[in-house]
């Protein structure tokens, strides 16, 4: 299920969907994920805006807002990505071979 952000034209949330479907704040690279993970760790609006300091203050508040009125479908959005992240690891890791890489290592150390 895609997250549907609404447009509200008086005070709109800064979320922006890019062609991948990973949901931004505002015009930056920093994700709903992040922003979420650090509220849920106890930071503070302004202590999210100073960790990432190309957010608005203004703009975390909205996002974080946002979130509290539309819990659920946030937590279904990040319930997605996370299998995704886990799928891609998972897959990545299978194709990883390294069986005999710490020996290998060691070896070449002894051998200098």
């Amino acid at each position: 299920m895609a997250l549907v952000i609404p447009s509200d034209p008086i005070e709109p949330v800064p979320l922006q969907a890019d062609a991948n479907g990973t949901i931004r704040i505002a015009n930056t690279r920093v994700t709903l994920d992040l922003v979420i993970a650090a509220f849920l760790d106890g930071a503070s609006a302004e202590e999210i805006a100073q960790t990432f300091d190309t957010l608005d203050l203004g703009d975390v508040y909205s996002v974080l807002g946002y979130y509290i009125h539309h819990k659920d479908d946030i937590e279904t959005y990040l319930q997605q990505r996370q299998r995704q992240a886990d799928g891609l690891r998972a897959k990545l890791g299978s194709k990883q071979n390294h069986a005999g890489l710490r020996n290998r290592l060691l070896t070449r150390l002894q051998n200098k």
